[in-house]
């Protein structure tokens, strides 16, 4: 079973362009486990944002997996720990997991998620 770990823009991609994660993730990769960095959920917390309690609301519903960094660094942390995929359409989050040759998977063309690779 793969692994994705989501940041706070995958946590709010759902409510932002209508698209069921869980379903789509299945899709790409068949049975996952989903997790949350631990930070992220404060994150969310004060986030001002329209969508962030309803976010919030999904991110309690995955893993938390528990991290002593924060923001990016927490996301990169646990994907290197738990050998899994990195959900996110941040910018500098996806080059810095090229860089560091961790799975990414993105939305593509507002409609789609994609998986990126490296070997």
């Amino acid at each position: 079973m793969q692994t994705v770990v989501l940041d706070t823009n995958a946590l709010l991609m759902p409510f932002e362009i209508r698209i069921n994660l869980d379903l789509a993730l299945s899709d790409l990769l068949g049975d996952v486990r989903c997790v949350v960095p631990g930070p992220l959920i404060g994150e969310l917390k004060h986030l001002d944002h329209k969508f962030s309690k309803a976010a919030l609301e999904l991110a309690r519903k995955y893993e938390i997996v528990q991290t002593t960094l924060s923001g990016d660094e927490a996301v990169i942390e646990v994907a290197h720990s738990t050998g899994g995929y990195i959900l996110t359409n941040d910018k500098s989050l996806r080059a810095r997991a090229r860089k560091e040759g961790i799975p990414l998977i993105y939305l593509r063309s507002s409609t789609h998620l994609v998986i990126e690779t490296f070997k």
